[in-house]
C-alpha cells in the first residue's frame, strides 16, 4: 500500500511517517516543501491513500495563507481527478476554520475544495478541525505555546504568560495519529468531519505550573502523576526537548563505612524508591515502624533478614539472594535488619510506601538480636 503524506517534514507529518514506517506493508510517499506540482501529480498517481497535512499558518505575507492552504488543496484535488484516483483523503484543518481571519478563511476554502471533489467523484474525505496539537518534535516559538514553554523551561529561559486564566484546548499528537491511522484498511465510515479524542482543557497558567513541576522533579525527586491523561502526554512532550547532554542528572549519594544509600524517585502518594549497598558482614537497619512499610529486593549478593516483634518478642529469619528475585516486606510493629552474609558487596532495591519526613520519620531504633 502506497500512502502519500503531504507536509511530511512538518510536526504532525514527522510523527505520522514514523508510525507508518512501523508497518512493513506500507510504502510512504512524501510531498514536502520544495517539491513541485509535477512531483505532487506523480505521487498522487501512485498513491492508495492520502494524508494531506501540508499547509501554512505563519506566512510572511497574508496572501500565502490562500496559496499554501486553499490553492495547494485545489491542486491536490486536480491531481486526483487527472489520475482518476478515488482514494481516501484525511485532511488536517483547524478549529480556526470557524473564524473569519485569513488563516481560517484559507482552511475553510481547502475544506470546500475537498467537499466538492468528494461530491463529484464519490471518494472518502475525512476532515479534522484540530485544536492546538502538542507532542514531540513540535517547533517552539512558532505556533504552539506548549512547545515554546517546554523548550524555554528545559533550557532555563523565561516564558511569557500574559493571561494565566486563558483557556487552552489541546490534543496530543499520538492521539491525532491514532485517529488518522484508524482510516487505513477500513471500510468508508460516515461523517465528513471527524474528531480526535480526548481533547484536554487547561489554562495557560496551569500549563506553565505543570511544566515547572516537571523541572523541579529532577531536584526534589518528587515525580508528577505521569502515567495517565494530560500529565502523561505533557511529560512525554516536555522531556522530548532535552538535548542529549541533558538526558542524565545526578543524585545525592549518602555514604558511610557500611555502604551507600541513594534515593532515586519520590511520589506524592505512593512512596519513594531508593537503593542501598552493604559490605560483607555489615548489618543495616535495626529499627521498627508503626505505619511505614517497605519492600526490599536483593539484586546482588546474599542477605539475611531478621525480624523481632516489639510486643511479643517473637523472631524470624529469612534468607534471600540476587540469584532468586524475591521481595521481602517489613511489617509495622516488627523490628528488622538486613545483613550481607556473602563475600561480595550486596546491592538492594528499596521501596517505602511514603516519602521520608525527617520531622516525623516513623523510625524507632530497636535491636533485633539481643
Amino acid at each position: 500500500m502506497k500512502v502519500l503524506v503531504t507536509g511530511a517534514d512538518g510536526f504532525i507529518g514527522k510523527n505520522l511517517v514514523a508510525h507508518l514506517k512501523e508497518r512493513p506493508s506500507i510504502q510512504v510517499l512524501r510531498f514536502v516543501r520544495g517539491d513541485t506540482m509535477g512531483d505532487l501529480r506523480q505521487k498522487v498517481s501512485e498513491a492508495d491513500f492520502v494524508f494531506h497535512l501540508a499547509g501554512v499558518n505563519r506566512p510572511k505575507e497574508e496572501a500565502d495563507f490562500a496559496r499554501g492552504n486553499c490553492d495547494l488543496t485545489r491542486a491536490l484535488c486536480d491531481a486526483l481527478l487527472e489520475a482518476g484516483q478515488t482514494i481516501p483523503i484525511v485532511y488536517t484543518s483547524s478549529v480556526q476554520a470557524e473564524q473569519d481571519n485569513p488563516y481560517g478563511i484559507s482552511k475553510r476554502g481547502a475544506e470546500s475544495a475537498l467537499c466538492e471533489l468528494a461530491e463529484r467523484v464519490d471518494l472518502p474525505v475525512y476532515i479534522y478541525r484540530l485544536p492546538n496539537v502538542f507532542g514531540k518534535w513540535c517547533r517552539p516559538n512558532y505556533n504552539s505555546a506548549v512547545a515554546t514553554f517546554c523548550h524555554n523551561i528545559v533550557n532555563n529561559l523565561p516564558i511569557q504568560v500574559n493571561d494565566p486564566a486563558a483557556l487552552l484546548r489541546l490534543v496530543y499528537v499520538d492521539d491525532v495519529i491514532a485517529a488518522f491511522l484508524s482510516h487505513l484498511g477500513e471500510e468508508r465510515r460516515g461523517g465528513l468531519y471527524q474528531q480526535v479524542a480526548p481533547v484536554y482543557s487547561t489554562t495557560v497558567g496551569a500549563l506553565a505550573e505543570q511544566l515547572y513541576a516537571f523541572k523541579r522533579s529532577r531536584e526534589d525527586m518528587v515525580t508528577e502523576p505521569v502515567g495517565t491523561g494530560l500529565v502523561r502526554a505533557l511529560y512525554a512532550t516536555y522531556i522530548s526537548y532535552y538535548s542529549p547532554t541533558q538526558f542524565a542528572y545526578p543524585l545525592v549519594k549518602h555514604e558511610d563505612p557500611r555502604g551507600v544509600f541513594v534515593e532515586m524517585l519520590k511520589t506524592p502518594d505512593c512512596g519513594q524508591f531508593s537503593y542501598l549497598t552493604a559490605h560483607p558482614g555489615v548489618t543495616r537497619g535495626g529499627h521498627y515502624h508503626h505505619t511505614k512499610t517497605e519492600k526490599f529486593l536483593v539484586i546482588k549478593g546474599k542477605a539475611r533478614f531478621c525480624f523481632r516483634h516489639i510486643e511479643s518478642g517473637a523472631t524470624h529469619e529469612y534468607f534471600t539472594s540476587g540469584d532468586f528475585p524475591e521481595v521481602v516486606e517489613t511489617i509495622p510493629g516488627w523490628s528488622h535488619d538486613i545483613t550481607n552474609i556473602g563475600n561480595d558487596e550486596m546491592v538492594v532495591m528499596l521501596w517505602a510506601n511514603e516519602i521520608l519526613d525527617r520531622q516525623k520519620p516513623d523510625t524507632v531504633a530497636y535491636k533485633v538480636k539481643e
